[in-house]
């Protein structure tokens, strides 16, 4: 009888999500790169270890050599910094990922792990500085997608786990593990990369220009001072799309010093203030009448999640509870 082993299934689920997202975006960003090589590299460990197709075996190390540096230029491109000239250099992990199998295929026992733990360890310090350490991302998200490049990292360091059971299983004469950890540890961080690459608070326009810098330094009160002014009179927060870097480019400073001033001056990130004027926006639009849809909309929020966890945050309660407090407060006042 016919079988699907576990990495076939796997290729063919992330295969099946690449290419509905380069249907949806119709281009290939980052994250879609990502998904990408992890279905090629699931494919590439099914023929390697289920159907031992030749040459397949020494695929497997390049293609395992590609995740890691293109994690982390997911990360940088989605969160940080349009792609630059010095991406260029993470592609020196799959050469030497090719030099090591033909010189010294020992040495990949190192490289391997070494990629997936240190690209890893990387990810997870970038994404414990919070959402304001990534200004590429929609703030209507607040810090879930740091949350999300928290578990990418995690999976990374895990894979490497799978490298070292396999050479300890070797040194204790039990061979025949070999498949298992990489069906459970490798095709199931495989997945669990690719999936969590799908998710749409990771997406943004990865075509968004560099934010300008500054022309001088700017006191943390004029800064404010415009910040403020500018709030009020443009309301940028009404924008789904806003990021901290679009933000920053439109007053003309950088990233990094317009966060601290509004934490200095808040007390909360860039995300938590940017969120609290869409929900005073979003109070106002439903004291006249609007529904709750359309003051989510009308207010820069695209999911009734994050509308519904933001309002609960600055109001103390669900959109539907505080228009029947308010409703009350007026019979009453009346």
């Amino acid at each position: 009888m016919p079988t699907l082993p576990i990495p076939v299934f796997v290729a063919l689920v992330l295969g099946f999500a690449c290419l509905r997202l380069w249907m949806e975006q119709r281009r290939l960003g980052a994250l879609g790169l990502l998904l990408g090589i992890c279905a090629v590299q699931s494919l590439i460990i099914a023929m390697a270890q289920h159907y031992m197709v030749p040459g397949m075996r020494w695929m497997q190390p390049i293609g395992a050599s590609l995740i890691p540096p293109a994690a982390w230029f997911a990360y940088t491109v989605t969160a940080v910094r349009p792609a630059g000239r010095v991406d260029v250099l993470h592609g020196l992990v799959p050469l030497a990922a090719v030099a090591a199998i033909l010189v010294a295929p020992r040495f990949l026992d190192v490289l391997l792990p070494g990629a997936f733990v240190g690209y890893g360890i990387a990810i997870l310090v970038q994404a414990l500085r919070g959402a304001d350490a990534q200004p590429r991302a929609l703030l209507a998200y607040g810090n879930i997608p740091a949350r999300i490049w928290l578990i990418i990292g995690a999976a990374l360091i895990a894979s490497a786990l799978s490298d070292v059971l396999i050479v300890l299983a070797q040194i204790a004469g039990r061979g025949e593990l070999r498949v298992w950890f990489i069906t459970v540890f490798s095709v199931g961080n495989l997945l669990l990369i690719g999936l969590f690459s799908l998710s749409p608070y990771l997406r943004n326009d990865e075509t968004e220009k560099p934010e300008p810098v500054g022309e001088r330094p700017e006191p943390d009160a004029e800064l404010w001072e415009r910040v403020t002014a500018y709030m009020a009179r443009e309301k940028p927060y009404l924008d789904p799309n806003l990021t901290l870097s679009r933000l920053a480019r439109k007053l003309r400073v950088p990233a990094k010093t317009l966060s601290v001033t509004i934490n200095r001056a808040t007390g909360e990130n860039v995300s938590r203030f940017v969120n609290e004027a869409r929900i005073g926006n979003a109070k106002a639009t439903l004291m006249r009448g609007e529904t709750v849809t359309e003051a989510m909309l009308s207010s820069g929020f695209n999911t009734k999640s994050n509308f519904n966890r933001e309002f609960l945050r600055v109001a103390g309660s669900s959109p539907s509870d505080w228009l029947q407090a308010e409703g009350r407060a007026i019979c009453k006042s009346t």
